[in-house]
């Protein structure tokens, strides 16, 4: 492995600066059609528990859950790290809503056009990382994340949920200590397998 993927390993792995963990107000964290409530705060979790499956949050009376995150202060989100359900509990589409003060419920979603739209990867068993490049993600406080049409039409399982970027408050302070590797923007990579591909990941300005 080269010097760049160790690197870059490394960073994924915990010392990795852009990860948004701390910064996220999991006490206020929600969801809707959720079987257990409180494990929409079960899923945010730091990135050393990304493959713990224990803990996991799933849907209700049908596929469609939605996770409202707010954050303790202003960030700009680069990237968003799913680990799914596997299978027929897999969803196929995520849509993210920015800056609602309060958790959007299902009829707002359906009424409201998201920020952005996704089409989930199917068949994946580690983190998947999805980049942002939108500019409506450069000042956020709260995320609300609407996930529906299951694989298999009957109930979506969400097992991990975390953010890369920075602090709005300390970007000048990071940017001039730290360069983060940024992901390709024209697909998903596999965070987990970031490693293998650091040589062709591009640095961020």
């Amino acid at each position: 492995m080269s010097e760049d993927a160790n690197s870059l390993a490394a960073s994924l792995e915990g010392t990795d600066l852009s990860n948004l963990y701390s910064v996220i107000d999991r006490h206020n964290v929600h969801g809707l059609n959720l079987v257990v409530p409180e494990a929409a705060k079960a899923v945010i979790k730091p990135w050393a528990d990304r493959a713990d499956e224990e803990k996991h949050a799933d849907s209700n009376v049908d596929d469609q859950l939605i996770i409202h995150v707010p954050f303790m202060e202003r960030v700009r989100i680069r990237s968003i790290l799913l680990k799914l359900g596997r299978g027929e509990s897999t969803p196929k589409h995520l849509r993210i809503y920015a800056n609602h003060s309060n958790i959007i419920d299902f009829a707002d979603a359906e009424q409201t056009k998201p920020q952005l739209n996704i089409t989930l990867l199917e068949g994946q068993t580690g983190v998947v990382e999805y980049p942002l490049r939108s500019a409506a993600f450069a000042s956020i406080h709260s995320l609300s994340l609407f996930f529906n049409e299951a694989v298999g039409d009957e109930q979506s399982r969400i097992y991990y949920i975390g953010f890369r970027g920075d602090m709005r408050s300390t970007k000048q302070s990071q940017t001039s200590e730290l360069e983060v590797p940024a992901p390709h923007t024209s697909d998903a990579s596999l965070v987990d397998k970031a490693a293998n591909r650091a040589a062709q990941q591009p640095t961020a300005r």
